[in-house]
C-alpha cells in the first residue's frame, strides 16, 4: 500500500504486509494516553488482523480500526477487553472529511488479508514494547529478569498472610500465563497462572494469593502494569519482547510520502512540519 493516515494521536503507514503505528503526541489534540506514550511505535503484520471498520466518531470526526486476530496480539490478550475506547490502540480517530480516504484504505487493507485471518492464530505475532524491569504495585514490587518473577512485599501494604510467606519467586516454566485485571476498575490487580494446582482451601483473593499483586490509587497503572503483564505473557509463550521496530522502509521514502499527502491536502501545514521533523530526527 505505501500510505500515511494521520489521525488524533498516531500515524498509521501501511506497507505490503503490515502497519506501522507510530503514537505521536499532539498531532491534533494535546493529551495523548498514556499508554499510547508506553508504546511508542509498533508494527502490526496483517496477519495479525482479522478485520477493519470504518464509523462515525464523536464531535464529526471518523473512526478507523482494525480488528486484531484472537491470539495474535499478547497486549490485547493481556488487556481482555478491559481497555477504554480511547485507550484502544487499533483505533485511529480523523476529522470527518477524511472519510473517503479511511475507506479506501479500510478496503486496501480487507484486500491483503488471507483466508486465515478468521481462525484465531496459531502463536502470538505482534510483539510488545520492552517493559519496566519492576513494576511497583501497592503491595508488592515486581520484578521480571526475562526468566523469572519475583514478588518482593511491601511491608505497608501486604497482608499478614504475605508477609509472613516472605517473597516468592516464579520461574516462567511454572506458568502457564497471566491475568491483568485493569486498575481502573475495583479489585485491580496482576495475577500469575501457575502450572501446578493450587493448594485445597487457598485464599483466592488477590489480597491473599502468593502469586497476586494488588494495583491501587497510584500504583500498576495501566501504561505500565499492561505492558508488563503483556511481556511476561510473551515470553510464557517463548516470545521475547523488543523496544522497538525500525521502519518499514527508509526516512526518505517517508518524507517524500509526506510532501505528496500535504500537497494533495490530507496534511494540514502543523502536522505536515511535525511529522517531517519527526521522520527527519529519525534518520541515520
Amino acid at each position: 500500500m505505501g500510505d500515511v493516515l494521520a489521525g488524533n494521536h498516531a500515524v498509521w503507514e501501511f506497507d505490503s504486509d503490515s502497519v506501522l503505528i507510530r503514537f505521536a503526541r499532539g498531532i491534533r489534540t494535546p493529551r495523548q494516553p498514556r499508554l499510547f506514550h508506553a508504546l511508542g511505535t509498533r508494527r502490526i503484520p496483517l496477519e495479525a488482523v482479522s478485520g477493519v471498520t470504518v464509523t462515525a466518531g464523536k464531535r464529526d470526526t471518523v473512526v478507523l480500526r482494525a480488528v486484531p486476530r484472537p491470539g495474535a496480539d499478547p497486549l490485547m490478550e493481556a488487556a481482555a477487553g478491559q481497555l477504554r475506547e480511547a485507550c484502544d490502540p487499533y483505533r485511529l480517530v480523523l476529522p470527518g472529511q477524511r472519510a473517503p480516504y479511511a475507506a479506501a484504505f479500510a478496503d486496501s487493507l480487507r484486500s491483503r488479508l488471507g483466508p486465515e485471518a478468521a481462525e484465531p492464530a496459531p502463536h502470538f505475532l505482534v510483539d510488545v514494547p520492552q517493559p519496566p524491569l519492576q513494576l511497583k504495585a501497592y503491595d508488592a514490587r515486581v520484578a521480571f529478569d526475562g526468566s523469572a518473577l519475583t514478588f518482593h512485599w511491601s511491608r505497608t501494604g501486604a497482608t499478614s498472610t504475605k508477609w509472613k510467606a516472605g517473597d516468592q519467586r516464579y520461574p516462567l516454566a511454572a506458568l502457564t500465563g497471566v491475568q491483568w485485571s485493569s486498575p481502573d476498575g475495583p479489585g485491580g490487580h496482576l495475577r500469575l497462572l501457575l502450572r501446578e494446582p493450587r493448594l485445597t482451601g487457598a485464599d483466592p483473593r488477590p489480597s491473599h494469593d502468593l502469586a497476586a499483586a494488588v494495583f491501587g490509587m497510584g500504583y500498576g497503572a495501566v501504561h505500565e502494569s499492561l505492558p508488563f503483564a503483556a511481556a511476561v505473557l510473551a515470553a510464557v509463550h517463548g516470545r521475547t519482547p523488543v523496544a522497538a521496530f525500525p521502519s518499514p522502509r527508509p526516512s526518505d521514502d517517508r518524507l517524500e510520502h509526506l510532501s505528496e499527502l500535504h500537497s494533495a491536502g490530507l496534511l494540514t501545514d502543523a502536522e505536515y512540519v511535525t511529522l517531517r521533523d519527526r521522520f527527519t530526527a529519525e534518520r541515520p
